[in-house]
C-alpha cells in the first residue's frame, strides 16, 4: 500500500526586518515573543532581516546626542520620546538606559555579525545580544572589538569573528538585503513577514502578530490537505 502523504503542516518562516539600534525593534522583538507564546501549537522560524536607519553614518558612527539633535531637533521632544519609550520598555521587559549611550553607529557591521550567526537559535541569541548592549549596557556597536565580543558570548568563534570584520565579507550581502527590504516597500521598523505573504508593519500587540501567524498556518494547513 502506498504510503499516505503527511498532512503535518510546513514550519512557518517569519522574517524580521529590523535594525539594532531601532528601540521600536527591541520593542517588537518581545511582543513577538509573547505572540510565539499565544501560538505554541504552531511550529515557526525566526530569520532577522537587516535595514539600517542610518546607512549615511561614518563606520566609526557619530556622537549619539548630536545625532538625536541633528534628527530631531528639539532636546525636549527627545527627552519626550526617551520617557515615552522607557515607560513602554518597562512594560516588556526592557530596562531602556537612553543616557548610557555615546555612539550612534552605522549598523552594517551589526547586520554582517548577525548573518554570521547562522542558525536562527544562534541568530535569535545574537540580536537579543545586540538590542541589550546598545540599548541597556550603552556599548558601542560601531567598534568591532565589541561586536567581536557579543558574538563570543553567543557562542560564536572570536578569531574567525575578528578576521571577518577585517575584510568585507558580507558587505555587499548585507546590503542587497537591506535594500531588497526597501523594494517590497518596507520604510521603517520592525516590519514582520509572516509565511512570504503577510506583512506586519510596526510594532503590534502580540494578538495581532500572533493572529497573523494563525491565519498563515490555516492556509498552509488547508493547503496541504487538499
Amino acid at each position: 500500500m502506498a504510503d499516505t502523504p503527511s498532512s503535518t503542516p510546513p514550519t512557518l518562516t517569519i522574517d524580521v526586518v529590523s535594525d539594532v539600534v531601532c528601540p521600536w525593534c527591541f520593542v517588537g522583538k518581545r511582543r513577538l515573543e509573547k505572540a510565539l507564546a499565544l501560538t505554541p501549537d504552531i511550529a515557526t522560524e525566526i530569520h532577522w532581516r537587516p535595514y539600517q536607519l542610518a546607512p549615511d553614518l561614518p563606520p566609526e558612527g557619530k556622537p549619539r546626542r548630536q545625532y538625536m539633535l541633528d534628527k530631531f531637533g528639539d532636546p525636549e521632544r527627545i527627552r519626550q520620546i526617551h520617557e515615552r519609550l522607557t515607560g513602554i520598555g518597562a512594560e516588556e521587559g526592557i530596562a531602556f538606559d537612553f543616557d548610557r549611550i555615546a555612539v550612534a553607529p552605522n549598523t552594517l557591521n551589526a547586520h554582517r555579525l548577525i548573518l554570521w550567526a547562522r542558525s536562527p537559535e544562534t541568530q535569535n541569541r545574537v540580536v537579543e545580544a545586540l538590542f541589550s548592549a546598545f540599548f541597556i549596557e550603552g556599548r558601542n556597536l560601531a567598534d568591532d572589538a565589541e561586536l567581536v565580543a557579543i558574538g563570543e558570548s553567543c557562542g560564536l568563534d572570536a578569531e574567525l569573528l575578528a578576521e571577518l570584520f577585517a575584510t568585507d565579507a558580507d558587505v555587499e550581502r548585507t546590503r542587497r538585503e537591506y535594500f531588497s527590504a526597501q523594494k517590497i516597500g518596507v520604510t521603517g521598523v520592525p516590519f514582520f513577514i509572516v509565511a512570504g505573504r503577510y506583512g506586519i508593519a510596526g510594532a503590534e500587540a502580540p494578538e495581532t502578530i500572533a493572529g497573523a501567524i494563525r491565519q498563515a498556518a490555516a492556509e498552509a494547513a488547508a493547503s496541504v490537505a487538499s
